[in-house]
């Protein structure tokens, strides 16, 4: 598969940057939904777009289950952010955001565990081949 384009990677590197700023100034021990709104506003003053909370519906059987998945958040269109705030990344984590990379056709998605008292510790970047 082909690399991630330089312009995602751009995106990437200010996400990590916003999550960065964010740690720095609430340090960790703040509820999901706490560091959801600072990334919001961090990532808004760098001049990204963001969408937050969005649903992802499934079809099973022929119905549509509108609110089956739900984003964290949603970086220009192209790079998903999910927040955590757990003791460590487990493959559940990984795989969820597997899963809205597949129903979403986007490549690349950040995990970033809020949890951790070292920044470099808090992001897991996440790849679909």
């Amino acid at each position: 598969m082909e690399p991630i384009p330089e312009e995602i990677e751009k995106i990437v590197t200010q996400i990590i940057d916003a999550a960065y700023n964010v740690h720095a100034y609430t340090g960790n021990g703040l509820l999901e939904s706490a560091y959801e709104a600072c990334m919001l506003i961090e990532l808004e003053k760098k001049g990204l777009t963001v969408e937050n909370q969005i649903l992802l519906p499934i079809i099973y059987d022929g119905h549509i289950i509108p609110n089956a998945y739900r984003l964290d958040i949603l970086v220009n269109k192209c790079v998903i952010v999910e927040i955590k705030v757990v003791e460590d990344i487990l493959p559940v984590h990984i795989s969820q955001v597997l899963t809205y990379l597949r129903f979403t056709d986007l490549r690349i998605g950040l995990i970033i565990n809020f949890n951790k008292k070292y920044f470099g510790d808090a992001v897991r970047r996440v790849k679909r081949k």
